[in-house]
């Protein structure tokens, strides 16, 4: 696949902080997002754009901003967590934050997680706005709320120590709507140290798939129960459970 890279105020070099961004036509979501970073008190990170071919005006929006160091990756993918690995791979920074074309991150958000960043920290999370009130980690048992026991929420609410993906490897395409929990799953079991922030740091869209595809994101949680080693009586109870829940959402 033709992989097309287009520079724009940037320069490579080591950083505390990365933001990746997987995008697809995403024209009527990111001014939204380039507002909250353009807003940053604190501008000194990279924000790489990793985008799947788009066919609308995203790429076009994204060469006319200023003010930001970016580097957009374009070529043809297999999702979003194909696009992210992608961008992890040409990021430059010690940790990254995940948001979405349709999130936005509040001036504080940089700031904040580049002054919780420890040496023995794998994991630094923080609390986030979203539709239904704020989320916070270890706001149940892990059996019930699988990561959101260790974070608030994969994008917009955590950063991560880029170099653990060479320890315990990428995004997996067998989960399209769920690697996020996989792998936090896997670093959490694998002893990583996680640092709490009490702040809100950004809101949280829930206009993405895993708000969207009901039943395919309760499929995907059980799946990683399951393959993370949770019981699998107990998690088939809680599948079916939730099957009930939202029978009239599916």
């Amino acid at each position: 696949m033709t992989q097309d890279i287009y520079y724009k105020n940037y320069e490579e070099k080591p950083l505390k902080l990365s933001i990746i961004t997987a995008t697809w036509n995403a024209e009527n979501f990111l001014p939204r997002a380039i507002k909250s970073l353009e807003k940053q008190t604190d501008k000194d990170f990279e924000w790489i754009i990793s985008d799947g071919s788009s066919t609308d005006s995203t790429l076009e929006i994204l060469k006319n901003v200023e003010g930001i160091n970016i580097k957009i990756i374009s070529q043809e993918d297999f999702g979003i967590y194909d696009a992210l690995n992608r961008g992890i791979k040409n990021c430059n920074g010690e940790f990254y934050l995940v948001i979405g074309a349709d999130d936005e991150l509040y001036p504080n958000a940089v700031k904040d997680y580049k002054e919780a960043i420890e040496d023995d920290v794998d994991i630094v999370t923080a609390w986030i706005d979203m539709a239904n009130g704020i989320s916070k980690p270890n706001s149940g048992s892990r059996c019930l709320k699988s990561q959101f026991h260790y974070v608030s929420g994969h994008a917009v609410g955590s950063i991560y120590r880029t170099k653990l993906h060479e320890k315990l490897g990428y995004y997996s395409r067998k989960f399209p709507i769920a690697a996020d929990q996989l792998f936090i799953l896997t670093i959490a079991k694998s002893g990583a140290k996680i640092k709490i922030v009490e702040k809100i740091v950004g809101k949280f869209s829930d206009d993405g798939v895993s708000s969207i595809d009901i039943l395919g994101t309760i499929c995907e949680f059980f799946r990683v129960q399951i393959a993370v080693g949770e019981n699998k009586l107990l998690q088939t109870i809680l599948f079916i459970l939730r099957l009930f829940k939202n029978f009239r959402r599916i």
